[in-house]
């Protein structure tokens, strides 16, 4: 007998609904190819599912190529040029890193294209309205503090509500 399961309702999110929120990424000046979205939907299970989908990452000229690169919320919703006002990785329970509520997974670009989905019950989509997302150089690393030697600011998108 079908039992549904939390992916039965994640993928209809996906390929039926609209997200709850969506950030519309941009490359910095020495990445003006980098785009994409990241979009946020609230799930009936308590928590948000997140889709990115990313275009231009910096090996997009290495043929085969495959790179990390670190993907985090960030506090403030500013992504003026260079990335700079954008703060520190969202953390309202004022953890150590790598458990930032902002500490998402890092993004493995091939080619300079990367596409992932994940669930996350850290935060709801209220919560994260107005703040920015932002596309690192390099893969966190998960351990220095205070926000894992990412590496530069490479992209950055604000966190917009969609109204429905």
């Amino acid at each position: 007998m079908y039992q549904p399961t939390p992916a039965s309702h994640f993928q209809y999110l996906l390929t039926h609904a609209e997200p709850s929120a969506i950030a519309w990424i941009q490359g910095n000046a020495s990445q003006p190819q980098l785009a994409g979205s990241v979009r946020f939907y609230q799930t009936s299970y308590g928590g948000v599912l997140i889709a990115a989908e990313i275009f231009g990452l910096p090996n997009i000229s290495s043929p085969g190529s495959s790179s990390f690169y670190g993907m985090h919320i960030h506090e403030h919703g500013d992504c003026t040029r260079p990335f700079g006002q954008t703060g520190d990785h969202y953390n309202p329970g004022n953890m150590p890193h790598p458990r930032h509520a902002g500490d998402l997974p890092p993004l493995l670009g091939n080619q300079g294209y990367a596409y992932q989905v994940f669930y996350d019950k850290r935060f709801f989509v209220e919560d994260i309205v107005g703040r920015s997302v932002v596309i690192h150089s390099m893969a966190d690393d998960f351990t220095s503090q205070p926000s894992g030697n990412s590496g530069d600011k490479i992209g950055c998108g604000i966190i917009q509500s969609v109204v429905n």
